[in-house]
């Protein structure tokens, strides 16, 4: 007999359980909503414009791009 998607599914949780595995819930953002394109462009200049303020934030970044440059 063929088992149900429930069937299947309760296997799967049981046998992750038994692996010491525990289910989370996590919300996300929705990226299908009209202005997540716009908020994600307001944060991005926001990080931009902080980064910029630090100069020391700056420095780091450079004295580690010199490092990887050799």
């Amino acid at each position: 007999m063929v088992a149900t998607i429930n069937e299947r599914a309760a296997k799967r949780r049981k046998a992750l359980r038994a692996a010491g595995l525990r289910p989370v819930q996590i919300w996300v953002p929705d990226t299908r909503l009209p202005h997540f394109s716009a908020e994600c462009q307001r944060q991005s200049e926001l990080a931009s414009e902080a980064d910029l303020a630090d100069a020391e934030l700056m420095q780091y970044l450079d004295e580690a791009l010199a490092d990887v440059d050799g």
